[in-house]
């Protein structure tokens, strides 16, 4: 079957891409299109060429003046003859195209139909064809490398040579099996044990990377949190650059949670602004204090947002980092080693620099003495890091900028590197650990083998089902129906 499908973005635009794809592509585009050079016949050119013409109407009349792109199987991105048509970007001769190609012995594609076509054609497996999705809805420096990474094979190659060791640990099983009963020993339990640890470190990391994969692709989640009116929702609206929440003086205004994207240094953050923590008897202010304990968790950076008016006054010093202590022993639950803590002392418009600098070591001092004796272990909680603004004036911005940036910094990808980003993937990696660690529990207890051989193919199957190895019409239909339509 020949299906067709707008590939560019809906709307109205310069240049429009309509798509083709299957054995009479060729032929169905060449009974529309009229070549400027009678002798460029499309059935006759060959693969990879451009040829510009016209497209015609059924009665003759012109529609367009047109580029054809050719691509014949098996050199194509579905592995099917595929013709591309590039169109100025009006709407009427987008749909009028489409028309004429399904009235010519087209239909329709589906959402994800091209990509589904080259999974099924052999031309890239299952996590590659995911990624494709992955790579159009990047926002972000850091999300288009890990789609590109995965769509060039760099994850299916790591499955790859996993699914071989679990063959080697099968074969090692059998023999064991085979010649249990001869006093020359084929495979070892120890030797056993070496291959299912090591299967499973690997597995366990593929799956641990989930966390940050997924923040990566859907925002790198920075919280702000702090007491109600420290100027929370002030500097998220300077963050983000738009008026997102509501700023008022009256205490406990911002009672849900708020959040946005924006990109930094070519990695997507997701800055969400919290309700005030402190002590009330207003029923929804509550709610959204303990909403903002759950999003704590969350984070991957807490910016911890101080009122610095009282820091003026160095008898109101201590009265603050008291406060201080009392709010880290509320949030202390909810922080854990891998976040980032950035405490950011804000409203210093208002306060001299001398009083400042006279008067922030003290805060600084109490803070450092309470994390040391709290039962705590955050990567930052031996040097907490401390930014003086003013979200109001937007001065020390730029500081806080960087101080989020230098704290999210990714790790360098080299080649080969694989960071999870796709939830199916994570669950699936999640099962297989699951069966192989049952493979290690089986061995240590000295199980039979067939019993063992059982969870060795669990293992295998459901990293299998990443790249598509073994999967159903279900799955597959799960999957490219989040695709749009046209790839």
């Amino acid at each position: 079957m020949n299906i067709a499908a707008i590939s560019s973005p809906a709307g109205i635009g310069g240049l429009a891409v309509i798509r083709v794809s299957g054995p009479d592509s060729i032929s169905i585009v060449e009974s529309i299109f009229r070549p400027f050079r009678p002798t460029h016949i499309l059935t006759e050119r060959p693969s990879h060429t451009l040829t510009f013409g016209t497209v015609v109407n059924d009665d003759g009349s012109l529609l367009d003046e047109v580029v054809v792109s050719l691509y014949r199987a098996p050199h194509s991105f579905t592995g099917e003859n595929v013709v591309e048509i590039s169109c100025h970007g009006s709407q009427f001769i987008q749909q009028g195209l489409l028309q004429l190609l399904i009235s010519h012995g087209c239909r329709l594609a589906e959402a994800g139909e091209f990509t589904r076509r080259a999974f099924l054609g052999g031309r890239m497996d299952l996590s590659q064809a995911e990624a494709v999705a992955d790579l159009i809805a990047a926002s972000s420096r850091a999300a288009h490398r890990l789609a590109m990474s995965q769509m060039k094979g760099s994850f299916s190659r790591r499955l790859s040579e996993l699914r071989d060791r679990l063959v080697e640990l099968s074969s090692l099983l059998e023999l064991e099996l085979d010649f249990s009963e001869e006093e020359v020993e084929f495979a070892s339990r120890k030797k056993l044990k070496e291959l299912a640890s090591d299967i499973h470190t690997q597995v366990a990391s593929l799956a641990g990377s989930f966390r940050m994969g997924d923040a990566i692709r859907n925002g790198i989640p920075v919280t702000i949190i702090g007491e109600t009116n420290a100027g929370k929702s002030t500097l998220l609206n300077l963050l983000l650059g738009d008026d997102k929440a509501i700023v008022s003086e009256v205490k406990g205004t911002t009672r849900d949670v708020i959040e946005d994207t924006t990109t930094l240094d070519g990695t997507l953050l997701r800055f969400i602004d919290t309700a005030g923590i402190r002590d009330t008897d207003d029923k929804v202010e509550r709610l959204g204090i303990a909403r903002t304990y759950r999003r704590l968790d969350r984070a991957a950076v807490v910016v911890w947002m101080i009122d610095g008016t009282r820091l003026g006054d160095a008898n109101l010093t201590e009265e603050v980092a008291d406060d201080a202590i009392r709010t880290l022993r509320l949030i202390m639950p909810y922080l854990h080693r891998e976040q980032k803590l950035i405490i950011c002392i804000n409203k210093a418009d208002l306060v001299s620099p001398t009083a400042l600098r006279q008067n922030l070591p003290t805060l600084q001092g109490s803070l450092n003495l309470a994390l040391q004796h709290a039962d705590i272990d955050i990567s930052s909680s031996s040097e907490l890091t401390y930014v003086t603004l003013s979200a109001k004036e937007g001065t020390g911005i730029s500081l806080l900028r960087e101080t989020i940036s230098r704290a999210i910094a990714l790790p360098e990808m080299r080649e080969g590197d694989v960071i999870v980003t796709n939830l199916r993937h994570f669950q699936a990696l999640s099962d297989a650990d699951a069966a192989i660690l049952r493979v290690l529990s089986g061995l240590e207890a000295n199980l039979s083998g067939d019993l063992i051989a059982e969870d060795l193919r669990q293992c295998n199957f459901h990293l299998g089902s990443i790249v598509g190895q073994v999967t159903n019409d279900e799955v597959l239909s799960s999957i490219f129906s989040r695709f749009c339509i046209g790839k």
